[in-house]
């Protein structure tokens, strides 16, 4: 098992022989698939957290897929295999990092705006979409925000988890 702090802007990879997962700290919003479904690979409390040899490579697809954001994200390390991989991965880099993909991989694919609330979670929104608040413009391509609905972030009005800390519960 591999591992490269800041191979892309703000996270780290981890490889095993089949496929690299990329995690990208700062879009977690700690919805805690990853962990509840397969703590062998995904271990907050180890370092460093993600052991690639825990588990086979498709389950270890399987859980990434289920992270609601793209702070989980993966790619085959056969680079000709990433041609193929079909919309139901949800999270291979293809579709939620484009940029990670080999140059003559990466489609321009555009991605309609969807919004889902998380149970007792945040709310994330995805696709091509400007973001407007304090006075400041974000154009958003192919990208994901998640908004705070607890209202205790410490970076509002962005998700920082703190949801999970205070047992935040929906009302709706």
């Amino acid at each position: 098992m591999e591992r490269e702090k800041n191979h892309f802007s703000g996270g780290r990879r981890y490889k095993n022989d089949e496929i690299t997962v990329y995690w990208k700290p700062d879009a977690c919003v700690h919805a805690s698939y990853c962990y509840r479904e397969l703590i062998e690979v995904f271990d907050p409390g180890r370092r460093p957290w993600i052991d690639m040899n825990g588990s086979t490579t498709e389950r270890i697809i399987e859980v990434v897929n289920m992270c609601p954001t793209e702070a989980l994200t993966w790619k085959w390390n056969d680079e000709s295999k990433n041609i193929e991989v079909e919309k139901d991965q949800t999270n291979h880099v293809k579709f939620r990092r484009p940029e990670l993909m080999a140059p003559e991989e990466s489609r321009d694919e555009i991605r309609p705006v969807s919004v889902k609330i998380m149970p007792d979670g945040p709310m994330v929104i995805r696709g091509n979409f400007s973001f407007r608040y304090n006075g400041k413009e974000k154009n958003i391509t192919n990208g994901i925000i998640s908004l705070c609905r607890c209202g205790r972030t410490d970076h509002m009005p962005f998700c920082d988890g703190t949801h999970r800390k205070i047992g935040f519960e929906d009302k709706i």
